[in-house]
Formats: C-alpha cells, sequence, structure tokens
C-alpha cells in the first residue's frame, strides 16, 4: 500500500508539472477574464430574477391587504343587514387573505435581504472584474516580455551564436591592433623626417665654412700660397672660373 501511495504522488506531481508546463499565461489570464464576465452575467440575472420576484410578492400582498380590506367591509355590511352567518362567512375570508398578507411581507424581508445580498455581491465582482481586466493587460505584457527575454537568452546560449559573437570580437580585436600598427608606422615615419631635417641642418655647417673659405681665397684673405704659383693675384680666366664653381655651388646648397 505504501509502494502505491508513493506511486501515485509521483504521477500526480508528474502530471502537476506537465500542466504547468504547458499553462500558457496569457491565453490563462484571457479565459480567467471570460469566465469572471460569464460569472457577472449570471449573478446579475439572478439579481434581476430576485428582483422580480421581490415585486411579485409586493403586489401579491398588496392585492391579499386589498381583498381582506374588501371581506371586512363586507362583513360590516351583512351586519347592518341582520345578517349574522354572513358577516360571519366574511370575517373567516378575510382572516384568510389578512394571513397571506402577513406571510407575503414576512417574505418580503428575506427577498429584500437576499436581493441586497446579490447586489452587494455583483459589485464586488464588477470591481474584480475591471481589477482584473486592469492586471490581465499588464500580465500578459509582463509575460511577453519574460517570454522575450528567455528566447534571447536561449540564443545567446546556443554554441553557434556563441562562436558567432568571438568571431566578431576577435576581428573587432584584430581591426584595433592594425589601427595601432598604423599609428606606431606614422610616428616613426615622422621622427625619421626630423631626423633628416637635422642632419641637413648639420651636413649645412661644413658647406658654409667651405663657402667661407673659397670667399676668403677670392678677396685675398687667404694666404699666398693658396693661389696658383707664378701670381699675386687671379686671371680674369680664373676669376671666370671660379664664379662659375661658385654658382655650381650655391646651386647645389639650395637644392639641398
Amino acid at each position: 500500500m505504501g509502494f502505491l501511495d508513493r506511486l501515485g504522488r509521483v504521477i500526480r506531481a508528474n502530471l502537476t508539472s506537465l500542466i504547468s508546463q504547458a499553462e500558457d499565461p496569457e491565453k490563462i489570464l484571457e479565459q480567467t477574464v471570460i469566465e469572471m464576465q460569464d460569472e457577472l452575467v449570471r449573478l446579475r440575472q439572478a439579481v434581476a430574477q430576485a428582483i422580480a420576484t421581490q415585486k411579485r410578492t409586493e403586489r401579491q400582498a398588496s392585492q391579499s391587504a386589498q381583498m381582506a380590506e374588501e371581506w371586512y367591509q363586507r362583513a360590516q355590511l351583512a351586519l347592518q343587514k341582520g345578517d349574522e352567518t354572513l358577516a360571519r362567512e366574511a370575517l373567516t375570508r378575510r382572516k384568510s387573505y389578512q394571513d397571506t398578507a402577513d406571510t407575503l411581507r414576512s417574505q418580503l424581508s428575506q427577498q429584500a435581504s437576499i436581493v441586497s445580498q446579490l447586489k452587494q455581491n455583483m459589485a464586488t465582482l464588477e470591481s474584480k472584474l475591471s481589477e482584473a481586466k486592469t492586471k490581465k493587460d499588464m500580465y500578459i505584457a509582463r509575460a511577453r516580455s519574460a517570454k522575450a527575454s528567455q528566447q534571447l537568452n536561449e540564443m545567446l546560449n546556443r554554441t553557434g551564436t556563441n562562436k558567432t559573437i568571438e568571431a566578431f570580437e576577435r576581428m573587432e580585436e584584430k581591426v584595433m591592433q592594425m589601427e595601432a600598427q598604423a599609428e606606431a608606422t606614422a610616428e616613426l615615419a615622422a621622427g625619421d623626417d626630423v631626423e633628416k631635417q637635422f642632419r641637413a641642418l648639420e651636413g649645412g655647417g661644413d658647406i658654409d665654412a667651405e663657402l667661407a673659405s673659397l670667399k676668403a681665397q677670392l678677396t685675398g684673405g687667404s694666404t699666398p700660397s693658396s693661389l696658383p704659383s707664378g701670381s699675386n693675384q687671379p686671371s680674369t680666366a680664373q676669376s671666370a672660373e671660379i664664379d662659375s664653381e661658385l654658382e655650381q655651388l650655391r646651386a647645389k646648397l639650395e637644392e639641398g
């Protein structure tokens, strides 16, 4: 018996789990609101029927009271005419109508209480239905959001998606590395240009010194031994040759 009880509990637990997994919150909420609306319709019908019964009882009580009054007047008329037997019969019927009226009035009190309770229940159900409609829309929106988030997480947890994201990140890192290498190359190239400029400036000093020496020789500032032998002053042809060489040196300096 113990084994059967445990087996029954396991079966019920599995069924409950399957039902819970199969439940769609959106459909369940929609169905719940529909059922509440149907219940409200039935309750309104019950209230309307109770009110109709109450009104009918009121009419019956009023009619019975009116008939009791009429038989009372007939009893008075019979006594006035001296017919005591007829008067007694009229009072008997009056009492029957009077008892009916009293019974109906008692029922009216109970019916009024029932109608009041039904109206209160109807108002409570209307309030709950309105609240359920508002919450239904909110819960449906939350359920859809949660479902979308779950689907997104499941997609991100897939192996293929992870590999795609990893490949994208690797390419991003590679592009950044290429950009860094390009910047480093540009900086090195700029450093070489500066180095070349300084070398040109440093080399220009030697040329200027040689140019100054040549100018000194032309103006006689140099020693006589530096001039050609056999003459203290350069000839016209020599001066032209020196001027030509000087122009070439100036052109080289300008090109440099």
